[in-house]
């Protein structure tokens, strides 16, 4: 029973094994992004970033069809697009970023959708939209790989630099940290992530396994260490679960693991030390006394 569970899957199917090596090197870089993401309050830029990609895999789609370089050429410059291209628009018209990024990322997804829809069928456009394990090919694999690499090389880089960003940017700046290369910096490898997810997860569905084991990961810790050690353990654990409901149940591959991300972030809810709802209500009869 446990080897038809959770091993014959993986032992049997060479897709599932990459789905999962690339979802579990994804799991290790997107979440603590996440996390930064989270404690600089921009936990909904992910989302925004992640429809952002859309046109441009939609261009890649109606050029080159399922060929994974050229959908991820064309994703990662039209997230780039509508990262920068939303501060561009805030400082020229005097306007507020998210009112930007909003108006960017509401285009994105509607140009895309419609791009797919016009050159593709509705399978293709599932696909593309909610993911799908056989869509995991050696090149998707290279890319979730880099993606990964890449990440781990620039936070272990900018950790410091980062921290000081989130807590106290007046002193950040007072000792010489250049805010906005960092800024951008992590906005790129966000957008990369997203890029390198979609293939797995979906575009719709990536930004997922970014933020849902980040916020998760508040319940388990206090320390940024911490709270990057919780979320890259809760995807990882997503990842797994959500493979095995997608084989089992025959569930789109994106859905089923930002469903278990999603389970997984409601136990923390409940369950963890930090602000988790029980532990809260253990509390509140000692405060009272």
């Amino acid at each position: 029973m446990i080897w038809d569970l959770f091993i014959a899957p993986f032992a049997e199917f060479g897709f599932l094994r990459r789905a999962l090596i690339g979802c579990l090197a994804l799991s290790l870089s997107a979440p603590p992004l996440g996390v930064f993401l989270m404690l600089r309050r921009m936990s909904l830029t992910g989302d925004v970033l992640a429809h952002g990609i859309l046109p441009g895999v939609a261009l890649g789609f109606v050029v080159a069809g399922l060929w994974m370089p050229a959908l991820a050429l064309g994703g990662l410059i039209a997230g780039l697009i509508v990262a920068l291209g939303s501060g561009a628009i805030a400082r020229a018209t005097g306007g507020r970023e998210d009112a930007a990024l909003a108006g960017l990322y509401l285009t994105a997804l509607a140009a895309g959708v419609a791009l797919i829809s016009w050159k593709g069928s509705a399978v293709e456009l599932t696909q593309l939209l909610f993911g799908s394990v056989l869509g995991v090919d050696d090149a998707a694999l290279l890319l979730m790989g880099g993606a990964a690499t890449a990440t781990l090389l620039f936070l272990a880089v900018a950790w410091r630099p980062l921290i000081l960003e989130c807590f106290d940017p007046s002193f950040a700046q007072a000792v010489g940290v250049r805010g906005s290369v960092w800024h951008l910096g992590l906005l790129a490898l966000v957008v990369i992530n997203l890029v390198a997810a979609f293939q797995a997860v979906g575009s719709l569905m990536a930004v997922g396994l970014m933020m849902l084991p980040a916020i998760g990961a508040r319940h388990w810790s206090r320390e940024v260490g911490g709270l990057v050690s919780a979320s890259v353990g809760l995807a990882l654990a997503a990842t797994l679960i959500g493979l095995l409901a997608s084989y089992h149940a025959d569930l789109p591959s994106g859905p089923a693991i930002v469903l278990a991300a999603a389970a997984l972030w409601i136990v923390s809810l409940i369950l963890g030390p930090v602000d988790g709802l029980l532990a809260r209500h253990r509390q509140r009869p000692h405060l009272e006394g």
